[in-house]
């Protein structure tokens, strides 16, 4: 008896809520150890280069791809459109949130990207828990890339959690998308859900052979364009003008936060679809709309990349530059055609070290390790503009070969 009444006792033992941010010590060791990359304010931001801690340092961990943040279009369209509508719109589209803004964006990148109609978000992010779980429902399944984007991930947590299904598929092997979507029942409703541009490795989904399984197996299909956009495809439209597949993608999505140099999300596809996403989506319905600034900001750097198609060319350049530059240094790097140049160090602590020489030599890169990647795959993310000049792409090459073989990679 008294051994039961210990278990019990034991099994009420109150548990804290807030013990597991007590156990968290990792970024605190991380810190003492003088290698912490993250949350470092930028003090001001001219594109490639920027001042961090009262140093010029070279950018090269940017989504701003194109190099618009800074432009001087770009900035005069924010402060306009805060003069003329505010700083906000206090309140959501379906209701007082709604500006001619927004409409004349929707319609603008609706026809830039060849589809009937256009749905803004406040932010990519959440973009895509508008859409998936909007569309996906009790019984249906999301069917899933196991490297798509965090923001996916949520979307098709969301769906589970309305009674839908998931399954997921090796990082862009087709073979197994077939292989897990002969498993699902004909009848029931499919989304196949991919980057088209992967954040971390900077591969491009293989659409071609994505785009027969979905039509065999009656699944529509979702591409985040989140990273492609403005970097592949004609013009910068994508994934499905990069394979010439415009009409066989069902939806885009996309974000303001990169090429766009601004905040905010947005779903293209054909009119019914985006009206019901419309009515239906808390997401959309729940959340204050894109702010003035935002949206006149995107529509002014849709305007530029309209009007010159050569800033792609030129940040392709500089990254097939970055590319070979690594390869002929000795680095092992993943290989692509996008804007992303991710270089393996494979190892955790060796990875902060990395950066941290990179940074103290005037070059800032993303550092991503477990489990953010898998073992073996930690990485510096390096990502280029289309305003990166050689000299300082052969600065960045320079100082990643000093470190390299200071820290034993190559």
């Amino acid at each position: 008896m008294e051994q039961i009444q210990d278990n019990i006792n034991q099994s009420n033992v109150a548990v804290d809520l807030f013990q597991k941010c007590r156990d968290f010590t990792r970024a605190d060791e991380v810190k003492a150890a003088g290698f912490y990359p993250y949350f470092r304010p930028i003090e001001e931001n001219e594109g490639p280069v920027v001042q961090i801690e009262g140093r010029k340092i070279i950018m090269a961990g940017s989504n701003n791809y194109l190099g618009l943040t800074a432009h001087p279009k770009v900035k005069e369209a924010a402060i306009k459109a805060v003069e003329k509508y505010g700083t906000g719109c206090s309140g959501s589209r379906y209701l007082t949130g709604t500006l001619d803004l927004h409409n004349e964006l929707e319609t603008r990148l609706a026809k830039f990207m060849g589809n009937e109609a256009c749905l803004l978000f406040s932010t990519g992010y959440q973009t895509a828990q508008g859409i998936i779980p909007t569309l996906v429902q009790r019984g249906e399944y999301v069917v899933t890339d196991k490297d798509n984007h965090a923001c996916i991930v949520a979307g098709y947590m969301m769906a589970k959690g309305l009674f839908a299904d998931f399954v997921r598929y090796k990082h862009n092997d087709m073979a197994d998308l077939e292989r897990v979507i002969s498993r699902l029942p004909l009848d029931v409703g499919k989304l196949i859900v991919t980057d088209g541009v992967f954040s971390t490795s900077g591969d491009i989904v293989k659409l071609p052979d994505l785009v027969p399984i979905a039509k065999k197996y009656n699944a529509r299909i979702l591409v985040d364009d989140a990273h492609a956009i403005g970097v592949i495809g004609k013009g910068g439209r994508g994934t499905a003008s990069h394979f010439n597949l415009e009409g066989e993608v069902d939806m885009t999505m996309g974000t303001f936060s990169k090429t766009f140099a601004s905040l905010g999300g947005f779903v293209v596809g054909t009119e019914r679809v985006i009206n019901y996403i419309k009515h239906h989506s808390p997401a959309l319905i729940f959340s204050a709309s894109p702010t003035p600034a935002s949206v006149a900001a995107a529509l002014a750097t849709l305007n530029i990349l309209e009007q010159e198609p050569e800033r792609i060319t030129n940040l392709i350049r500089n990254a097939n530059k970055m590319r070979k530059g690594f390869k002929e240094l000795g680095f092992n790097i993943i290989d692509g055609q996008s804007a992303v140049v991710p270089v393996i160090i494979g190892d955790d602590l060796l990875a902060f070290k990395f950066w941290r020489e990179l940074y103290d030599n005037g070059v800032f890169v993303n550092v991503f390790i477990s489990p953010g990647v898998p073992p073996g795959l930690q990485m510096m993310r390096t990502s280029y503009m289309a305003t990166h000049e050689n000299h300082h792409l052969d600065r960045i090459l320079e100082i990643f070969q000093q470190t390299g073989k200071k820290l034993g990679i190559i």
